[in-house]
């Protein structure tokens, strides 16, 4: 019997993201109809154990604009929308959303918040797929250098005040053992 990894979705009035997290995936198997029939396969794990979705998108989708990454921790869909308009739900049955479809709170944006969004990181019209590492986690790439010298200036001053302030309780000490 296979199990069900976790999906996460969120949406744009014309795109749907979808994200399968399973690590280390193998024999990856994904299908998506244009009438919305989407099936995903894998396994995963040292014992090979079966993962499996088969769900029923709500509306029709765009096949020749859908584009898919596997990657070493995850499998991310980029799902062209048919028509360019807001889903109530992700799946075409009502009632009860299973357990394993989540929503992804990173990716969502409310239907009247939109447009009010710049989203430059969400344009993937340029992005070549197969060159993308999407596994996460850096490694290799430099990271942004922030302003240590202000760091290393305050921590300095910080110092030096704890010092005096040392001296100058260290010389009320004194004083009054001399009173």
């Amino acid at each position: 019997m296979s199990r069900h990894p976790t999906l996460k979705w969120a949406q744009r009035d014309d795109l749907l993201y979808i994200t399968i997290d399973l690590p280390d995936a193998k024999a990856v198997n994904l299908k998506l109809e244009p009438e919305g029939k989407f099936y995903f396969s894998a396994t995963s794990g040292a014992d090979n154990i079966p993962y499996e979705i088969d769900i029923n998108l709500y509306d029709n989708v765009n096949l020749d604009e859908s584009k898919a990454s596997v990657g070493s921790r995850n499998i991310v869909y980029i799902v062209k929308k048919e028509e360019s308009k807001w889903w109530s739900r992700l799946l075409k049955q009502e009632g009860r959303t299973p357990t394993f479809i989540k929503v992804d709170w990173n990716k969502w944006v409310d239907e009247d918040e939109q447009d009010d969004k710049a989203e430059p990181d969400m344009d993937y019209d340029d992005v070549n797929f197969s060159s993308l590492n999407l596994g996460g986690g850096g490694g290799g790439e430099e990271e942004e250098d922030f302003d240590d010298e202000d760091e290393d200036e305050s921590d300095t001053a910080t110092e030096e005040e704890k010092e005096e302030e040392t001296i100058n309780a260290s010389s009320q000490v004194e004083a009054k053992a001399k009173a």
